[in-house]
């Protein structure tokens, strides 16, 4: 019986050169570190290191992003997707984009307790945190590790808001504590759905639950009364852009209070491992992807600046939002924002606090 197993999304492995890190070659003698014994290629084995962060908040001033701040568990991203943005991240660790970044993963136990640190912290103001902003907080080994867990078990406690994108159905795990926060207006998901095509996922997001799995976790959040978006994101021309109304009209059917989409981003070293997905999978129409991305992003492989690397550019961009509005107005949707109050957060209780409770 074939292995049908989910493979990894890179087909390379290459170090960065944007650091000028030093090249990493194989030892010819041992066949093992070549990942080949017998002949036969062995399995990638997803490692994961343990981090010891001293702050668990990130922010940022990006005009274009609806946060200024966010939590990411963890480094890296079981998932696979060629497409993720936040590949490039790995190149600060010295190592790959490609594999590595897919197999070696940092993980942040002290999370929770970091975060309980800050928000005591006199002076802090609460606005809504977002988690998935780099990685997803629902990738596979938050089953063993619960670490998004525990940060909103902290947030639960003290009315902070916040907001979760996911390509997973895990999130539905955390019903319990996001549902009572969904009550008083602090908790909203968006789950990320690229494709319905299940060939289609199973090559661009190799590892992530399948389409129909997310659906239905749309379908369990709804049902719990917690905010739910659908973010249609990357938008992949010639490949999934053809889906944009069935996704819209899923996401409906679902329940989805919203929906957006964002047209493919190469920055970095997603360009060549971009490149190298398209001609394993997509040998017959990877020159025309390329080429319409480039229409999309002035010329390039990637747009940077602020909004318009959001929504690209040019006719087919257009055409797509076009497409992508018409569809939301016949199904009813975006029809309002998704808001959060900041209003009832409260600080942890230190160990003086704690006395008196």
């Amino acid at each position: 019986m074939a292995d049908k197993r989910p493979q990894r999304g890179a087909t390379l492995n290459r170090a960065s050169d944007r650091f000028k890190l030093p090249e990493r070659a194989a030892d010819g003698d041992w066949l093992d570190d070549q990942g080949v014994i017998d002949g036969e290629p062995l399995r990638l084995r997803t490692t994961v290191t343990v981090e010891r962060a001293r702050t668990i908040i990130s922010r940022n001033t990006s005009p274009d992003i609806g946060f200024d701040r966010s939590i990411n568990p963890y480094r890296g991203c079981e998932h696979g997707c060629i497409y993720c943005f936040a590949r490039p991240s790995h190149a600060f660790h010295d190592l790959s984009p490609g594999l590595d970044f897919e197999s070696t993963l940092f993980a942040k136990p002290d999370a929770a307790a970091l975060l309980r640190t800050e928000l005591a912290k006199p002076g802090y103001s609460a606005l809504p945190i977002a988690f998935g902003t780099n990685t997803d907080p629902y990738q596979p080994i938050e089953a063993d590790w619960r670490i998004t867990r525990g940060c909103i078990e902290v947030l639960s406690e003290t009315n902070h808001p916040l907001t979760i994108t996911t390509k997973s159905d895990r999130v539905v795990q955390d019903i319990d504590l996001l549902a009572p926060m969904a009550a008083k207006g602090l908790a909203a998901v968006a789950m990320s759905i690229t494709s319905l095509d299940p060939r289609i996922a199973m090559t661009l997001e190799p590892r992530a639950p399948a389409p129909e799995k997310r659906l239905a976790a749309v379908r369990k959040l709804v049902a719990a009364g917690i905010p739910t978006h659908v973010s249609i994101a990357p938008v992949i021309p010639a490949i999934t852009d053809h889906e944009i109304e069935h996704l819209v009209e899923r996401a409906a059917e679902a329940g989805a209070r919203s929906v957006s989409f964002i047209p493919v981003r190469l920055p970095w070293e997603v360009a060549p491992l971009f490149r190298a997905w398209l001609d394993e999978h997509f040998p017959d129409r990877a020159a025309k992807v390329m080429a319409i991305i480039a229409s999309v992003r002035d010329g390039r492989d990637n747009d940077p600046g602020f909004f318009t690397r959001m929504r690209g550019s040019g006719p087919w961009a257009d055409l797509l939002r076009t497409r992508f509005h018409i569809a939301c107005r016949k199904h009813g949707l975006n029809q309002e924002r998704i808001t959060l109050r900041s209003d009832l957060f409260r600080p942890p209780a230190g160990p003086q606090g704690e006395l008196f409770l």
